[in-house]
């Protein structure tokens, strides 16, 4: 199942293969590990930045599908639970 989201996940994650890809050519090449760290903490944020989205793209699409027609007092619930995941 594709979601509108999913162009955004996957160039987040291309990013972080770019970042991963540097980051090992740099330690192979002898750079800094100032350097090297500088560029795991961008593969790492890259990383996190396309999980949240995924994740939170199921939240809003799959999870609400899957639960279908609710009631007011149950979509509160799901609204709410669906902002906290965002501190997750």
């Amino acid at each position: 199942m594709t979601h509108t989201s999913h162009p955004d996940v996957i160039n987040r994650l291309k990013r972080a293969h770019g970042h991963l890809a540097s980051t090992i050519a740099m330690i192979e090449g002898g750079r800094s590990c100032l350097e090297v760290a500088q560029q795991m903490h961008a593969v790492i944020r890259a990383l996190k930045g396309a999980k949240a989205v995924f994740i939170h793209d199921h939240l809003g699409h799959c999870l609400e599908e899957a639960a279908g027609p609710l009631a007011r007092e149950n979509r509160a619930a799901l609204d709410e639970f669906r902002q906290i995941a965002r501190y997750l």
